[in-house]
C-alpha cells in the first residue's frame, strides 16, 4: 500500500491508529475506553479504518464468561518500516512490519571510530543491506514507510544529523536524510542509540510505565531516558551521556579528555583490560584456559570463567557492576525512576553483574528513592535498538500525518 494512501487521516482515525500501535492490539471496546469515546462513535472510525485497509483484524480473545472479543492492530499491509542501528563496533539492519514483527535481519561488524569508516561508508553498507533484506521478502524501496536509525552519539532530532559525536569521526552535520533519498523516498528519522531503546521499552511496556531509564553497558555506557511518558532529549540532543559521570578522581584517562568517568573504567574494554592483566600475572587458570580455547581473552570468556565460579573473573565482573552501580546511585537520587533497565553486552554474561549493580544502586541512594525502584534486565534483549528503531519511525510517521 503506497505510502500516500494514509498520508490524511481524520484526528479521530489518527487517534485510534495511535493506541492500536503503543497497545499492540486492541478490542473495540478497549479502544473506546482507553480514548474516552461512545460505543457507537468507536466503532464507525474502526470500520472506516478497516475499510481503508489500515487496520486489521486479528483474531478473538476469550473475554471472561462473554463472547471473545475481536482484536485489532494496524494492517501489515500498509507497508514496512526498515530500522537501523549503528553501535560504536557493530551495525543491525531490518525490515519490520507496521507492528515491528522483524521479518528480516542482518548484523555486521563496523567501527565508526574508524576515520577511514566514515559516514558515506558505513550508510553505503546499510543501504546495500536494506535493499537486499527488502528483496529477500519481495519488497521493494518504494514499500518502505518510514526508515528509523540509531546512532551512538548527541543527535539534532529535527534535522536527523550528529552533534559533535566524541566516537563517530565524520559524522558531524553529515545529512543523513539527504544520503538515504535517493533511494528511499520514505522519510528517515535519526536519534541517539539509547533513546530509541529507550522508547522501544516504552512500547514493550505499552506505555504503562512513565519515569524510567534504559542503561546500554558496552564499548561504552549510555542511558536513555523517559520523563512523563516521553523521550527526554535535552537542551542540545545529549542527554543520558552518563557514560562520562566521574565515579574515580584518581581513575584512568577517557578519551574524553577527563580521567576517573565510569565509562573508562567499567565498559567493556576496561573489563577485557583488566582480565587481560589478570592472566598475563598467573593469577587466573579459568581465563587463560578460555583465552586459549576461544583464541581471544574477550567478554565471553571473562563470562564462562566467572560462570565457572573463577574468583579472578568474579571480581572484575562485580567492580563493573559496582561502579556502574555508584553511577546509577547519583542518577536515581537525582531523576527518581521507577525502574532502570538494563541492556548491552556485559548484562548478558551472567547474574554476578546485575547483583553487583543493584547492590550499588541500594546503597548509595536514598531510601525514598529506592523505595518503589525495579533494577532489571530489558525484556528487548538483543533487539532492543532495532525495535527501537522501528518504534522511532512508527511513532513520527503517525505523528507527523497531515489531519483533514
Amino acid at each position: 500500500m503506497p505510502l500516500d494512501s494514509w498520508s490524511s487521516l481524520a484526528a479521530g482515525e489518527q487517534l485510534v491508529l495511535e493506541s492500536l500501535f503503543w497497545s499492540k492490539a486492541a478490542s473495540r471496546h478497549e479502544i473506546a475506553t482507553r480514548l474516552r469515546q461512545s460505543k457507537s462513535k468507536s466503532n464507525a472510525v474502526v470500520a472506516a479504518l478497516i475499510a481503508q485497509g489500515l487496520v486489521m483484524e486479528a483474531g478473538q480473545v476469550a473475554n471472561g464468561a462473554g463472547r471473545p472479543a475481536e482484536m485489532l492492530r494496524i494492517s501489515d499491509n500498509l507497508g514496512v518500516l526498515l530500522a537501523i542501528d549503528i553501535g560504536a563496533t557493530s551495525m543491525s539492519v531490518a525490515v519490520l512490519t507496521p507492528n515491528l514483527a522483524i521479518l528480516a535481519l542482518h548484523n555486521e561488524a563496523v567501527d565508526v571510530r574508524d576515520a577511514q569508516q566514515g559516514p558515506a561508508v558505513v550508510l553505503a553498507r546499510a543501504r546495500t543491506r536494506a535493499l537486499e533484506l527488502l528483496a529477500r521478502r519481495g519488497k521493494k524501496a518504494g514499500d518502505v514507510l518510514g526508515i528509523g536509525i540509531g546512532v551512538p552519539g548527541p543527535v539534532n532530532f529535527e534535522t536527523a544529523q550528529l552533534v559533535n559525536p566524541p566516537l563517530m569521526p565524520g559524522w558531524g552535520d553529515f545529512s543523513i536524510r539527504d544520503f538515504l533519498r535517493d533511494s528511499f523516498r520514505a522519510p528517515v528519522f535519526v536519534d541517539n542509540d539509547m533513546n530509541i531503546r529507550a522508547i522501544g521499552e516504552l512500547r514493550q511496556l505499552h506505555r504503562t510505565v512513565s519515569n524510567f531509564l534504559v542503561i546500554k553497558v558496552g564499548t561504552g555506557i549510555g542511558c536513555g531516558i523517559v520523563c512523563e511518558g516521553k523521550i527526554y532529549r535535552g537542551a542540545t540532543g545529549s542527554a543520558g551521556d552518563v557514560g562520562h559521570i566521574c565515579v574515580d578522581i584518581n581513575g584512568p584517562r577517557c578519551h574524553c579528555g577527563n580521567v576517573g568517568c565510569v565509562e573508562a573504567m567499567a565498559a567493556r574494554p576496561a573489563v577485557e583490560r583488566m582480565a587481560a592483566e589478570a592472566m598475563e600475572r598467573g593469577d587466573s587458570e579459568a581465563l587463560r584456559r578460555h583465552a586459549q580455547k576461544e583464541g581471544v581473552l574477550d567478554l565471553a570468556a571473562v563470562g564462562a570463567a566467572s560462570r565457572e565460579g573463577d574468583v579472578v573473573a568474579n571480581r572484575i565482573l562485580q567492580r563493573s557492576g559496582t561502579l556502574v552501580g555508584q553511577m546509577l546511585a547519583s542518577v536515581v537520587n537525582f531523576f527518581n525512576p521507577s525502574h532502570v533497565f538494563l541492556s548491552g553486552s556485559i548484562v548478558t554474561i551472567g547474574p554476578l553483574f546485575l547483583a553487583a549493580v543493584r547492590q550499588s544502586v541500594y546503597q548509595r541512594s536514598l531510601a525514598l528513592s529506592t523505595r518503589h525502584l525495579h533494577v532489571q534486565y530489558s525484556s528487548l534483549g538483543d533487539t532492543g535498538g532495532i525495535t527501537g528503531a522501528g518504534v522511532l519511525a512508527m511513532q513520527e510517521l503517525l505523528k507527523s500525518r497531515s489531519l483533514r
